[in-house]
């Protein structure tokens, strides 16, 4: 309580600042030229500016302190350094050409450095880069990177996996909260659109320390579209078509921002008819998304507010056997509406070499299954899920070369049945954790990080139904609780070669499903019953990262070996009722072993061709070397990509050529089938040009080419022998309305 107070006693307090202009210039080292369009951005203040045509920037009334300054262009290396905004009137930068991509701030750990100054190694890719690549939807598109699949359901659902876990040992942030759906099923999707979603990070391994439970075995953290920049006005329209699902998603967006309030809006709208394979189409795979985005800012000079909101509805079917074959994009029966709200705050209060910031979330989640009952539509299943977050950190004044913060996170969630059909009871949970972090900067040459966190869960379920008779849920009171910790170290072995050994261990507590289930669960149609003696889960992993890059070659090779403590799996017990398999939940000791390794190519003076080669594996084993169920086969991606800088009448043009090859799958648990491989051949190109003086980007992406027929082993259609989805010819066009005010 005395941590809390003085948080709202630091968010209360108005302090005394001397504010002053900043002015700066950015110039080509190799030249001394000015470089005009620069972005200028100071990632703890979230304020910004570019460059004007002679380089040079202005900044009014900025806050006197220490602060970390980024600089960014294409075709240039990212410039990062900490600036004393007490003492600097104009700032002078200068920047080395480069044709590597420039870098973005990691915002999912807690230090929001450049990739290559992290300790934790973090996968980074925009939204805009995975949709360039074919993706029709979110879920698809991570698989793009590398260490992370999805589980599927048709082409409209999917969860994510990282290094072979999932479900609720993968955390979902989004707008920087929490993302509580019910993930512990994997017969609906993440319920979030891609629209307004600026890139996607992957934290691959466990992040307790950072999150808590539930992030056991990594974190997806999708970041939201930033608003304008200072008195300017955007707009864009963005639409897809996709001929295999006869599928279209569009959305529109507007944003403005003054000195001091910020403001955007977006809508969209997605809508899928069965997939086509090389045969048939797969009845009931449609789907109809409609999602909106809204968001405002406000900024003084030591403090600022962001709040958020975004509202998702998803119809999806649920595909069960071959039948009619329509391009009708309105689901059957069995079918899933999912209704998604989020709301987040967050407030950031600056102070002269301190920090505290706070982030609030609700979140209602929605979800109803419908059946045909004598050919009326029955609501079987409905569970409304409410979760109220919070997570506030101080980041403590630096002391020579450390940094730290510490915090406090928790939740309240509820969980209520409204429908005849219940999967988990009505039920309570509470959070609270409590965490210290620091990042050492010892030299150019070495960093440290390490931390550790407690954290305690209480779970109390209401009793429901019959004793003896399906459904019956007793009553639960349990709690969990687990000390946690992580170290890092980063070694710049030379200018081009970084190593990164990240030591960390990790915790979940079983969820309700794993707790209390006693019925037949009609998306995998077998009979689970739950055990409510369950422990905590509890891993160890250690991670190896090595990468080098120069001008025109970057590798990268990392290795990981998971060891998980009373890993809580299902195992099927021989027995029947009413011709449904049962199956129980069991715990024993597990290991999970990989990596990824990768090579990018851009040879000199061929800087417009890139060859981009990754390798990912992942094997999963009890300590009775059984496998574990659901771990994604290995795959390697081969990937041509040409890119021009500027042709006379389009800019920044690519055209690429990408062989998938999936390996064989025979390393399975006890109640899978092995899965066979295949090669998938994607084709892409695209470009900008203007329009209107407006910029309009088009892609063209044709996904497997051959139209080869496969089944992914993470499939949930697997055991019906329904392939996945065949050919597939996706169109994309995005029209920016700059200059619509100023």
């Amino acid at each position: 309580m005395k941590f809390l107070q003085l948080i709202i006693l630091l968010f209360s307090l108005t302090a005394h600042t001397q504010n002053n202009d900043i002015v700066g210039k950015v110039t080509d080292n190799s030249n001394n030229e000015p470089i005009a369009f620069a972005t200028i951005y100071f990632p703890e203040l979230e304020r910004g500016t570019l460059t004007d045509h002679e380089g040079v920037f202005k900044i009014e009334n900025f806050p006197s302190g220490y602060y970390k300054l980024i600089v960014s262009i294409i075709g240039y290396e990212t410039w990062s350094d900490t600036v004393n905004t007490s003492d600097t009137k104009v700032i002078s930068i200068g920047l080395n050409s480069s044709v590597i991509e420039m870098e973005a701030i990691i915002v999912s750990t807690p230090f929001h450095k450049l990739q290559r100054e992290n300790v934790m190694k973090v996968e980074r890719q925009t939204v805009n880069d995975l949709k360039n690549q074919g993706a029709a939807n979110l879920a698809e598109g991570i698989t793009n990177i590398a260490g992370v699949e999805s589980i599927t359901t048709g082409a409209s659902i999917g969860k994510p996996v990282i290094r072979g876990l999932s479900a609720n040992r993968v955390l979902v942030y989004t707008q920087g909260i929490r993302l509580e759906n019910q993930q512990f099923g994997d017969e609906h999707g993440l319920g979030i659109s891609d629209s307004g979603i600026e890139s996607v990070e992957v934290i691959k391994g466990p992040a307790s320390l950072l999150y808590g439970s539930d992030a056991l075995g990594g974190v997806l953290y999708l970041n939201p579209e930033g608003f304008a920049q200072v008195n300017t006005s955007e707009g864009d329209i963005l639409a897809n078509y996709f001929s295999n699902t006869n599928g279209i998603s569009t959305n529109a967006g507007f944003k403005t921002s003054g000195k001091k309030l910020k403001f955007l809006v977006r809508g969209g709208l997605a809508e899928f008819s069965d997939y086509d394979t090389k045969d048939f189409r797969v009845t009931n795979s449609r789907s109809k998304e409609y999602d909106f985005k809204t968001g405002i800012a406000y900024q003084l000079e030591k403090f600022q507010s962001e709040l958020r909101y975004n509202y998702n509805q998803s119809n999806l079917g649920i595909p069960e056997e071959i039948g009619e074959q329509t391009t009708n994009k309105t689901p059957l029966l069995p079918s899933q509406k999912i209704d998604n709200h989020i709301l987040s705050l967050k407030n950031k209060m600056f102070f002269k070499n301190s920090s505290v910031e706070g982030k609030f979330g609700y979140t209602f989640n929605n979800r109803k299954e419908f059946e045909d009952e004598d050919g009326q539509k029955l609501t079987a299943l409905e569970m409304h899920l409410s979760t109220l977050s919070y997570d506030i950190k101080y980041n403590l004044p630096k002391m020579g070369k450390l940094e730290s913060i510490i915090g406090v996170q928790g939740l309240f969630q509820t969980n209520t049945n409204f429908g005849e059909e219940a999967l988990i009871p009505d039920a309570d949970l509470k959070d609270l954790g409590l965490l210290a972090t620091a990042h050492i900067h010892i030299n150019e040459q070495n960093d440290i990080q390490l931390g550790m966190r407690y954290d305690l869960r209480s779970i109390s379920s209401k009793e429901r139904g019959t004793l003896t008779e399906e459904g019956y849920f007793a009553p639960l009171d349990r709690d969990f609780s687990s000390f946690n910790g992580a170290m890092g170290y980063k070694a710049n072995l030379s200018k081009e070669l970084t190593s990164r050994i990240n030591l960390a261990s990790g915790f979940r507590a079983p969820n309700l499903a794993e707790l209390t289930s006693n019925g037949v669960h009609e998306g995998t149609n077998r009979y689970e019953i739950g055990n409510p003696n369950l422990s905590n889960e509890q891993n160890f992993q250690a991670d190896f990262a090595l990468e080098y890059q120069n001008q025109h070659l970057e590798l990268f090779a990392n290795a990981f070996y998971n060891k998980v403590n009373n890993y809580i799996f299902i195992s099927p017990t021989g027995n029947a009722i009413d011709n449904n398999p049962v199956f129980d939940y069991l715990q024993s000791d597990a290991k999970l072993y990989g990596g990824e390794i990768g090579i990018h190519l851009h040879p000199h003076p061929l800087d417009w061709l890139h060859l981009e080669s990754t390798f990912e594996t992942v094997t999963g084993k009890q300590d009775n070397d059984d496998y574990l169920p659901l771990i994604p086969a290995n795959k390697l991606t081969n990937t041509l990509r040409v890119e021009f800088r500027k042709l006379d009448w389009v800019k920044n043009p690519y055209a690429s050529i990408s062989l998938r090859t999936t390996f064989n799958q025979n390393n399975i648990s006890i109640f899978e089938t092995p899965t066979n491989g295949y090669n998938l051949i994607n084709l892409g190109l695209g470009g900008e040009i203007m329009v209107l003086r407006n910029r309009m980007t088009i892609n063209l992406n044709v996904t497997n080419l051959t139209n080869e027929v496969y089944i992914h082993h993470l499939s949930r259609l697997k055991p019906d022998g329904i392939p996945n989805i065949g050919r597939s010819i996706n169109c994309g066009i995005s029209f920016d309305l700059m200059g619509a005010g100023s």
